[in-house]
């Protein structure tokens, strides 16, 4: 018997894995998909380059995966045993004195793992990113990106310049059909349309950029009554433009997602800081926490929705373990938020639906594992079947006009 216990971890171990990674993708990715759009309508609203968003994106994947780890780690847990299962290959397991705690070593050992990258994110990588996050936003709202500039619009600039940029090629690095008016202190008034321009950093002026301009006119007004204004053409120009000042992003930690574990233990535990501080701080941490121990839970709620009824390869179980995962998160999201607010402490708000929620999970795999023939969500499975043979019967019954029905078709004696 020892000699194939190695053998049915290595088994065991490829039929978690690989739906367990399939299902962490997938979910990252339909986490992401509906911000990358709002990220890419904000970048164009805001004329900013487009390589920015994938920048954010970058700083919210560890976000998101955070709440797609447990998620891949429960449903990679749970196809892996309902493959046996519905393949009598757990039956097998069963008969020869394998228990499902045995099985539960190769799930608990991948999951020891996620454990710790999961807290290296929610701890540490996770407020960094959160900060890198909103400083792009800043500077992409304020203009340190480029994104004061827009193709097709009139811009101003250090209120002496207007700008306008018919085309740009290249990521902006080429622009086309340039037209400024620059007007200077003296009152003279400078009309200028090019064909092609470029930007270009100075060396001496970190403040000042030049806007090299290619085969174009400089229409001269010396704001003189009578005096005709000079025309002057040009092969290559360049004109001097001041930058807008952009004031520096604010230090980390403007909201207690952006702290460190070290900093929310400082600042939870002192008696120096403000108590509306403190109890974000305690709220943020005790949120975090439960989050991580969650996953501990996943392998025993994968195998306790795994096995369907006998005879049966319903697949129930996998609809309800992703409505539990989402709204217990949903329930910290809304513990936190309150315990943040000094309305409850942070005890009652998120440590008793984690000891609910496990106490309910650890009932659903006693029910599996020890009750003979005990099934977790019997009843729903129940109802489940009911609602749809009922449905069956009613698409039956509504069946479209001039198909003979199956009796009409019966060969005549």
């Amino acid at each position: 018997m020892s000699s194939i216990l190695p053998s049915i971890d290595r088994y065991i171990f490829r039929l978690v894995i690989v739906p367990m990674l399939g299902v962490f993708a997938l979910a990252a990715s339909l986490l992401m998909l509906d911000k990358m759009l709002r990220l890419f309508d904000f970048v164009a609203v805001q004329g900013g380059p487009v390589g920015v968003v994938f920048k954010m994106l970058g700083a919210l994947i560890p976000e998101y995966a955070s709440l797609a780890i447990p998620l891949g780690l429960l449903l990679g847990v749970l196809l892996a045993f309902r493959k046996l299962a519905t393949s009598s290959e757990l039956d097998t397991m069963r008969a020869v004195g394998l228990s499902y705690n045995r099985l539960l070593r190769v799930p608990y050992l991948i999951a020891l793992v996620l454990v710790a990258v999961n807290v290296a994110l929610v701890f540490y990588i996770q407020p960094v990113s959160r900060y890198y996050y909103e400083q792009l936003d800043y500077e992409l709202r304020s203009g340190a990106l480029g994104a004061s500039i827009k193709v097709g619009e009139f811009t101003t600039l250090a209120d002496r310049m207007a700008l306008r940029i018919e085309a740009s090629e290249d990521e902006g690095r080429k622009l086309m059909g340039i037209f400024a008016r620059v007007a200077n202190k003296q009152g003279q008034v400078l009309s200028i349309s090019a064909r092609e321009g470029a930007f270009l950093a100075t060396r001496d002026n970190p403040d000042t950029i030049i806007l090299r301009l290619t085969e174009g006119t400089i229409i001269q007004d010396t704001g003189t009554k009578g005096q005709t204004p000079r025309v002057l053409s040009f092969s290559r120009h360049d004109l001097p433009i001041d930058l807008p000042a952009v004031e520096a992003f604010r230090a980390r930690g403007d909201a207690t997602r952006e702290y460190i574990l070290p900093e929310l233990l400082r600042i939870g535990w002192s008696d120096k800081t403000a108590p509306r501080e403190r109890d974000a701080s305690v709220a943020s941490f005790n949120f975090r926490l439960v989050e991580i121990l969650m996953m501990f839970l996943m392998p025993l709620l994968g195998v306790a929705l795994a096995i369907p009824p006998k005879r049966s390869t319903s697949a129930l179980g996998v609809f309800v373990s992703i409505v539990m995962v989402v709204a217990y998160h949903k329930v910290n999201e809304y513990g936190q938020d309150v315990a943040s607010l000094g309305r409850l402490d942070p005890i009652l708000a998120l440590w008793v639906p984690f000891a609910l929620f496990a106490a309910l999970i650890v009932w659903m795999y006693w029910r599996v594992a020890y009750v003979p023939g005990g099934q977790a969500i019997g009843a729903l499975e129940t109802v489940f079947a009911k609602l749809a043979k009922r449905l069956g019967k009613l698409f039956r019954r509504q069946r479209p006009r001039g198909h003979p029905a199956p009796s009409d078709l019966a060969p005549a004696e």
